[in-house]
């Protein structure tokens, strides 16, 4: 069942779908750390993927992030909000941090819950 009470439609797998081709944009655009600090063009294109992946996150039925119990779905809003509503005071070293350590393990997740 879903938010309004109605069985887990696809739309929760394309959210899933667009999570991971936000996933797969960011390790497109970031070729290693010197390049990613040095560009605000990627600077920019990681941070506009890293919100619509985390808006997609929240769109997903709770029964549906139940079945990726190693996915921890509140951090992911909470950061979001921080990158919408807090924008100014963006760190880079903590975008850096999840491009580097949380993004593969959420791919891993995301990918490997699709296969069962």
């Amino acid at each position: 069942m879903n938010r309004k009470g109605k069985e887990t439609t696809k739309d929760d797998s394309i959210y899933i779908e667009h999570m991971l081709d936000c996933v797969q944009r960011i390790d497109e655009y970031v070729e290693n750390k010197e390049q990613f600090y040095s560009s605000h063009l990627v600077q920019d294109a990681v941070v506009r993927n890293l919100q619509v992946m985390a808006e997609s996150s929240q769109r997903l039925a709770g029964d549906v992030k139940k079945t990726y119990p190693d996915i921890p779905w509140k951090e992911i809003s909470g950061f979001r909000n921080i990158l919408v509503h807090d924008y100014l005071g963006v760190d880079l070293d903590a975008i850096w941090s999840v491009v580097e350590q949380d993004l593969p393990k959420l791919e891993q997740a995301l990918t490997k819950q699709q296969e069962k």
